[in-house]
């Protein structure tokens, strides 16, 4: 019986190590790298993985490289959005609207697009509406950007040869190495905009939410109509914004 218990609680110690394995990778990872890095060995972890991609928390590439699986996203987004962490979001964010004069919005990546998890609204008769919930393009959206622009190289480069780069407004970037170029500036800089890519008379700029382990998990982004402001304007809030996304790191 204590045996029994002891092998019970090995292999799922095994299994939420693979899977927080698999989250934390920047890019798709290979079971003998699993194997080496949590000390498992190869047939157990070939094992555990057909079980967790049974059950949608993984899933296999083309290349037979493992990221994470549908349910594993629905899990993180669920514990992202508890109202135990949503309401220290939620203030942190109506301060940052309020100072900035402009609508701030959280926005998490979902496959080739970005999910707005959380909003606080500006105090203006007129605004862009993008709820909870909207899902926009990676390629022209400033948190799109940012988060394809701090992937690493290689797996950036992958990404965007399989981007349809379809015009969405009078910007738009359409042309891979123009637009790899400018994934390559915001990666230098760290922060990231739209200047009418994604919306014909809208502007928005980006920085990252980093974890623990300096790495982007979500991304705060400001926009607003061009008739109200400009991009060189709405640029001056990034200071601040740098501030309220260290804060939101915290905060999670």
């Amino acid at each position: 019986m204590v045996v029994n218990r002891r092998e019970k609680g090995s292999s799922i110690t095994r299994v939420l190590g693979i899977i927080e394995r698999v989250s934390r990778e920047q890019r798709p990872i290979s079971p003998a790298d699993l194997s080496h890095l949590l000390d498992i060995p190869k047939p157990s972890v070939h094992r555990l993985l057909q079980q967790l991609e049974k059950e949608d928390f993984l899933r296999m590439d083309s290349r037979g490289l493992w990221i994470p699986g549908p349910r594993l996203y629905r899990i993180s987004l669920d514990v992202f959005q508890s109202d135990g962490y949503r309401l220290e979001r939620e203030a942190i964010l109506n301060r940052l609207a309020t100072r900035i004069g402009e609508t701030c919005s959280i926005a998490i990546p979902m496959q080739l697009e970005m999910m707005y998890s959380d909003r606080a609204q500006a105090n203006w008769p007129l605004h862009i509406h993008l709820p909870v919930g909207t899902r926009t393009p990676v390629w022209c959206t400033a948190s799109g950007k940012l988060y394809l622009a701090l992937l690493p190289e290689e797996r950036r480069r992958s990404v965007v040869a399989n981007l349809p780069l379809t015009r969405m407004a009078r910007n738009t970037f359409t042309d891979e190495v123009r637009f790899l170029d400018e994934l390559a500036a915001i990666a230098e800089r760290g922060e990231s905009e739209d200047n009418e890519e994604f919306i014909d008379g809208m502007v928005a700029v980006a920085v990252p939410i980093r974890d623990s382990d300096g790495q982007p998990f979500a991304f705060l982004n400001a926009h607003a109509p061009v008739i109200r402001t400009d991009l060189a304007t709405l640029r001056n809030a990034l200071p601040l914004m740098r501030e309220a996304a260290r804060q939101l790191s915290d905060a999670r």
